[in-house]
Formats: C-alpha cells, sequence, structure tokens
C-alpha cells in the first residue's frame, strides 16, 4: 500500500508541475509567434505599447496555487512518501517557475 501512495503521489506532482511549466511555455510561444507577426507585417516604424500587467488576482491565485503545491509536498515527506532529496528537487521546481 505504501509503494502505491508514493507513486500517486508522485504523480499528481509530476502532473501538477507539468501542467504548470505547459502553461509558461505555451504563453512564452504565443508571445514570440505575436512578435513575429508584427514583425512580419511591417510594424517597424512604431514600437508596440506594452502588455498590461496581469490583474492582481491571477497573481495571487498562482501564488497561492504554488502555496498550496508545497504544503501538499511538506505533507508528503512527512509521511515519508518523498525524500529529502525529491522534495528539495520539487520544492526548486515550483518556486523557480
Amino acid at each position: 500500500m505504501p509503494g502505491l501512495l508514493r507513486g500517486v503521489a508522485r504523480t499528481a506532482v509530476v502532473a501538477g508541475t507539468a501542467t504548470a511549466v505547459s502553461n509558461r511555455v505555451s504563453r512564452r510561444q504565443a508571445g514570440r509567434w505575436a512578435q513575429q507577426d508584427a514583425q512580419q507585417a511591417g510594424y517597424y516604424a512604431e514600437p508596440a505599447a506594452p502588455a498590461p500587467p496581469p490583474p492582481a488576482p491571477a497573481a495571487a491565485a498562482t501564488m497561492e496555487e504554488k502555496l498550496d503545491q508545497l504544503k501538499e509536498l511538506a505533507t508528503l515527506k512527512d509521511q515519508g512518501v518523498l525524500t529529502e532529496e525529491e522534495f528539495a528537487a520539487q520544492k526548486a521546481r515550483i518556486l523557480g517557475g
């Protein structure tokens, strides 16, 4: 049973991390494509207006999600599902993103 829980926990952590990374890569790629489209359309004379900052609730939700993930990781580490090294690696991924 502990092996099953460890597998499920790791899958959940990996899936959450993969989703966050995938979303970030998608946003970055969309920005690059938008730049390329603007350059190809001949918008060299006028620089594009800077994008407005994201709304504050979205930023707070992102921080809340990170905190929730960290709490889950700490719980898994305390239960012995994750080793100290696994915990540190996942923590670095969450905070580095």
